[in-house]
């Protein structure tokens, strides 16, 4: 098992630092948006891995992924308005750390970058790497847009 590093491109949030802090440093804002139909747009795009039963409270969430299991991300460490830090847990055959960095550019707007720590096999590596490294750009991109409240 080895630990390699994914890092997003800096992403501009057109809201200010404490809005996007308060709403990604609680999982149940995002329940409802992947409820609405980003589970679905995950399916259409990897019909390879289906999620369902997804759930979460304030400080994780729990989803089956078809032929892998329970995963659960949990966060476990928030630094107001700065930084949330996430880890996996559950039947991944993979485990990680992952960083929501946030920066304020001015008071309506953020800058965000995602930095992510995986520990995989090298197999796994040469198989998932390029997509875990499009793939943490894509999450910035969605990210960034989600509607903040």
């Amino acid at each position: 098992m080895g630990l390699s590093k994914y890092t997003s491109e800096v992403k501009l949030v057109n809201h200010n630092e404490q809005v996007v802090f308060n709403y990604l440093s609680n999982f149940q804002n995002l329940s409802s948006y992947l409820n609405s139909g980003l589970i679905e747009k995950i399916t259409e795009k990897i019909p390879q891995i289906k999620i369902t039963d997804f759930s979460s409270d304030q400080d994780s969430c729990k989803f089956n992924i078809t032929g892998i299991g329970l995963a659960e991300i949990r966060i476990v460490n928030r630094e107001p308005f700065k930084t949330i830090k996430v880890e996996s847990s559950g039947g991944l055959p993979v485990s990680f750390t992952f960083w929501i960095q946030l920066m304020p550019v001015d008071s309506f707007q953020t800058k965000m970058r995602l930095t992510l720590h995986v520990e995989m096999s090298m197999i796994i590596k040469m198989m998932a790497g390029s997509k875990l490294e499009e793939g943490i750009d894509k999450l910035a991109d969605t990210l960034a847009s989600l509607p903040y409240q």
